[in-house]
């Protein structure tokens, strides 16, 4: 191994690779033009949420006096310059992208984005209109002088910095935020345009249109010039277990807080002149490493406004997802899981047959309790609706829902509330770790006796992102699980902090010593000659201590397959290190969000998989109640290793490979070896409604013992 060779990568420099994926899906010419423009949206969204939480606290790493580097070698310091320097240049590909590639595009599909000067005077005529009606009542101007203090600036805010003259007075200083509850694109009516399919539509940026209208705010003095800035402010919640008392009242102080954060981010446009930049910077106090030109328009977040448009051919072709035949033609969700374990694979898989469960539940007059996580369940949730029946029903219902959720925390405190006063008993679990595992237990009186069901999951119960991220769920009623489950739930309701489990791995220490331990156990099957191979799909790949588990594997020959979404620490590929580990990761039309653990156990009688919440990061192994459950089912875990693992590991067309300088190269079809182009989620969304669960037939099974890769 060369001395110089790196055997972890940073996070938050890898996570800008990951981000950097998300924004070559906007640049994929093969994807329709507005699902391009929201992969483009979802970059920028993707970056603020970065500084608002990685890089506000890397600034308090440094605050604090750590100047150490951290395993992968850099110190704070060290990792905010290049973070700086890598988001620049995303920053600007971000923006020729849109200028020079999407915007064109989206004109030709007659979906005009104007600067407001290239409208004609009657355009600008009915603008001014539309502002004096619906804009100008809301803007507040806010004035910096001696007799003005510098104006509370507030996270994700789009403004203006204007400069006025006054004849008697000179030059000052004025601030103007554009309105967030308005549209950020306006509507421009095409005077001569004929009304045709599909209609050609114009929009101008709105603080465009108040540049142009500032002298309405400043009567009597002279607007000499306006220009935009953006702020991102520290948003990760802190929670002290001793300043926690009432943990709902905390997080809705919390809140309050966030709004006020230290600036960690302002973006100016680069014909802001320095002095300008100076009088925000210093007022912020901000370092001008802080600062960040960029040239067009901020927030480009906003552009799903457009996607939200009605242009089906501009967009994916929509799909029905499937129902198990076991569920689509039966009376009672109940009966089904008594006899047979269910799979859902979303969105493939409708989340309906989970959203019935509980409804069922709420109903069934046999059933005597519910017990349930929530995390994340957006709004109008007919899970909570339903979770809210069955107590005013009568049922015993518990509900963990985790107020620590991030960006969810509002919503949760509302669904909480509707809970209680619905008769609900609802915690909040501990202080010190956020509740992330996803278990629904319900408890019904059956003529043979009391029975447990229960659906595990890796994902949220949430209508919504079950439709666009893809996520593994197992409703079951096998009772080594229902135990476990309830175990769980009382240990989240109770006191009961290491609570024995027949089956699950819960975190804190179950997952990570139930991984370490599997891990081992297939290097003990390399070294004895029964070869070994591990194949693992996450999120994120971080946890130092599995890292070098997963080293010494490889060093022992075990074959090892990682499908990892975002960031990984993992160098693969390294000489006497690492060189049996194959990392991809597959950014595509689906968030890929699903957890799987394989393990081959020596032989193919042996195979384990377990599905779960958790990924290889030290808050979910150390901070969070996570769980791992276990596939027991022959013929679903038969159908994962043989017809949905094999699939994402044969992809090249959205995956792209991880290099050992930390750069991705996206996978291509070799047509001159007979390669064919394979892109996963494609393919399971045309084979979904094809075959039966459990009768679909292996994608190249032997996908499974794939060779160490070449590079």
């Amino acid at each position: 191994m060369a001395a110089e060779q790196r055997l972890y990568f940073n996070r938050e420099v890898n996570w800008l690779e990951f981000n950097m994926r998300v924004l070559e899906e906007a640049s994929d010419e093969r994807t329709p033009l507005l699902e391009r423009l929201k992969f483009l949206a979802i970059f920028t969204s993707n970056q603020d949420e970065f500084f608002m939480i990685r890089v506000s606290g890397l600034l308090e790493q440094l605050e604090s006096g750590l100047t150490e580097p951290s395993e992968d070698g850099l110190t704070p310091t060290e990792q905010l310059n290049l973070i700086r320097q890598r988001v620049l240049e995303l920053t600007h590909q971000a923006r020729r992208l849109l200028k020079d590639n999407l915007m064109p595009a989206l004109k030709e599909q007659g979906i005009v984005l104007f600067d407001y000067d290239q409208l004609k005077t009657e355009q600008q005529n009915q603008l001014r209109e539309y502002f004096e009606r619906e804009v100008y009542p809301v803007l507040t101007p806010l004035a910096f002088d001696p007799g003005h203090p510098f104006p509370h600036i507030s996270n994700l805010s789009l403004n203006l910095a204007v400069v006025i003259r006054d004849p008697g007075e000179g030059e000052h200083f004025a601030r103007v935020k554009i309105p967030g509850l308005l549209p950020r694109l306006v509507p421009v009516e095409l005077p001569g345009e004929p009304f045709t399919v599909p209609r050609k539509r114009g929009f101008v940026w709105m603080e465009q249109l108040v540049a142009a209208n500032l002298g309405l705010l400043f009567p009597g003095v002279e607007v000499v010039k306006s220009y935009p800035f953006r702020v991102i402010r520290d948003a990760d919640l802190e929670i002290r277990e001793d300043e926690a008392g009432d943990l709902l009242q905390t997080i809705e102080a919390s809140l309050n807080r966030r709004r006020f954060g230290s600036v960690v981010y302002l973006s100016v446009e680069n014909t802001m002149p320095k002095n300008i930049q100076t009088l925000l910077a210093t007022n912020m106090e901000l370092e001008e490493s802080e600062v960040y030109e960029v040239e067009g328009p901020m927030g480009l977040s906003d552009l799903m406004q457009l996607y939200d448009l009605d242009l089906p051919h501009l967009k994916e072709p929509s799909f029905r997802p499937r129902v198990p035949a076991a569920l689509r033609n039966t009376n009672s969700i109940f009966k089904v899981i008594r006899n047979q374990d269910v799979l859902l694979h979303h969105p493939f898989d409708s989340f309906g047959p989970v959203v019935d469960f509980i409804q069922a539940a709420a109903s069934d007059p046999e059933v005597l309790a519910i017990k349930q996580t929530i995390y994340r369940v957006g709004s109008n949730s007919p899970i909570v609706e339903a979770l809210a029946r069955a107590a005013m029903n009568g049922k015993q219902v518990s509900v963990l829902v985790e107020l620590k959720a991030r960006f969810d925390e509002e919503n949760n405190i509302e669904w909480a509330r509707a809970l209680e006063k619905a008769g609900a008993h609802v915690v909040y679990g501990r202080i010190e770790l956020k509740t992330h595992c996803k278990v629904a237990l319900v408890v019904r009186r059956e003529p043979d006796g009391i029975r447990r069901y229960v659906h595990l999951g890796t994902g949220n119960y949430n209508t919504k992102t079950s439709s666009i991220y893809t996520d593994l769920g197992l409703l079951t009623s096998r009772p080594d699980l229902g135990a476990d489950a309830t175990t769980l739930f009382n240990s989240l309701t109770g006191y009961a902090v290491h609570a024995p489990y027949r089956k699950l791995l819960v975190s804190p220490n179950g997952v990570r010593q139930g991984l370490l331990q599997k891990i081992e156990r297939e290097i003990q099957h390399a070294q004895e000659g029964r070869g070994g191979h591990i194949i693992f799909k996450m999120n994120a790949l971080v946890d130092f201590e599995c890292i070098d588990s997963l080293y010494r594997a490889s060093q022992a020959g075990v074959k090892i397959d990682l499908i990892v979404r975002g960031s990984s620490s993992l160098v693969p590929n390294v000489p006497g290190v690492s060189e049996n580990i194959r990392l991809i990761s597959i950014v595509g039309r689906f968030l890929e969000h699903s957890r799987v653990y394989y393990f081959r156990n020596g032989d193919e009688e042996n195979e384990e998989v377990y599905l779960g919440s958790a990924d290889l990061m030290p808050r979910n192994l150390d901070r969070r109640v996570e769980t791992l459950f276990p596939l027991e089912d022959p013929s679903i875990k038969r159908y994962l290793i043989q017809s949905i693992l094999p699939v994402y590991l044969r992809d090249n067309v959205k995956a792209r490979l991880l290099l050992p300088d930390g750069t991705y190269k996206r996978l291509m079809p070799h047509p001159e070896k007979g390669e064919e182009a394979f892109d996963s989620q494609q393919y399971l969304l045309t084979h979904a409604n094809e075959a039966e669960l459990h009768l679909t037939p292996p994608i190249e099974a032997e996908l499974v013992q794939l060779q160490a890769p070449v590079l």
